[in-house]
């Protein structure tokens, strides 16, 4: 058909057709040459439909950056596949890695000045067991005093005794509160209707504990730093100090929830008191202060952007570094092919 248009923008011309254009200056027109209409005819054939006022179809390949290279025109060496197999498992092993770190839970810890329980009234609650295994129970009691004006003796509020070596022996399991100011609570007889002359103090400490109970794997703190303490073979006449440094402790999990505890560092001594009446009645005393920093852990999870960062990181930096380090040696080897070659002098 005349004229008939084709893909790509070319159409069918017949035998003497002519097409009508313009002839610009310096072409090949002998005299008279300059601007002014021409009418070129030719043989049949195609020719550009576009050539003057016609667009090019739009190719969205144009903004392709990485441009394929044909399997045939690259060379595959025993080196380059040495270097690509420990290059994937290297980037297989950082991936496991921080897939790892990724869903594992992160514990960050912190200190700050400030009273975390502002709720809590002043108030903290301890948690004490202790055994006397040759004082009667019906001789032992808990007493409190601080620097509020705090003076108690005998507390029997959420306290129980159990006895112990047939009745010789005496177990006290008790939950009481604190003021949060410095003071004191104490194991002793003093609380009992009758003295015993020679009251036997030795004792072992099973727990002593501020605040909420934490259990977490991932810290590691003094929340009962007295458990465990065996002084059955001290003088059985002696008095014993514990001076214990008390530390606020907040713990927050992944969903925001605090649970306030109390960890305390501790210092004894053992000794038997005198007075100028004679010897004092032995007790088990455990002196308190608070400290003025708190420690704050968190639960944390590595955001999602970080571990894509991190991943693109690994592949893109160790193929780059395997790239430069494949090619160099290529380099290197066919430097060598050329001077065992002789073409290298």
């Amino acid at each position: 058909m005349r004229g008939a248009s084709l893909p790509g923008g070319w159409r069918r011309v017949a035998s003497g057709e002519c097409r009508a254009g313009w002839r610009g200056r310096g072409s090949q027109g002998g005299v008279g040459s300059g601007l002014g209409p021409t009418r070129r005819c030719g043989p049949p054939g195609l020719q550009r439909s576009h050539r003057f006022g016609g667009t090019m179809p739009f190719d969205f390949r144009r903004f392709d950056i990485y441009r394929k290279v044909p399997k045939d025109l690259t060379q595959p060496t025993y080196t380059g596949a040495i270097i690509s197999i420990c290059c994937c498992l290297f980037i297989l092993f950082l991936f496991l890695s921080e897939l790892t770190g990724f869903i594992t839970t992160e514990v960050v810890n912190e200190l700050y000045v400030d009273d975390p329980d502002k709720d809590s009234g002043g108030k903290i609650d301890v948690s004490l067991n202790i055994s006397l295994p040759n004082l009667h129970c019906e001789l032992v009691g808990l007493d409190i005093q601080d620097e509020m004006g705090r003076h108690e003796v005998g507390h029997i509020d959420n306290s129980m005794k159990i006895p112990l070596n047939n009745g010789a022996g005496c177990r006290f399991e008790g939950q009481f509160s604190i003021n949060k100011v410095p003071g004191n609570f104490h194991v002793s007889t003093h609380s009992a209707t009758a003295q015993p002359q020679n009251p036997d103090m030795t004792h072992i400490i099973h727990k002593l504990s501020f605040g909420d109970t934490l259990q977490v794997q991932n810290v590691h703190g003094a929340f009962n730093a007295l458990g465990g303490a065996d002084r059955l073979t001290s003088n059985p006449l002696a008095s014993h100090d514990y001076i214990l440094k008390i530390v606020p402790t907040v713990y927050e999990d992944k969903s925001g929830k605090q649970r306030y505890s109390y960890q305390y560092t501790v210092a004894n001594k053992e000794y038997v008191a005198y007075s100028h009446t004679g010897r004092i009645i032995p007790a088990i005393w455990f002196r308190y202060d608070l400290s003025p920093i708190t420690v704050k852990y968190t639960e944390r999870r590595q955001p999602l952007y970080r571990f894509i960062t991190t991943i693109c990181a690994i592949i893109g930096g160790t193929f780059t570094v395997a790239g430069i380090l494949d090619s160099c040696i290529f380099t290197a080897s066919e430097a060598w092919k050329k001077i065992q070659l002789g073409k290298i002098h």
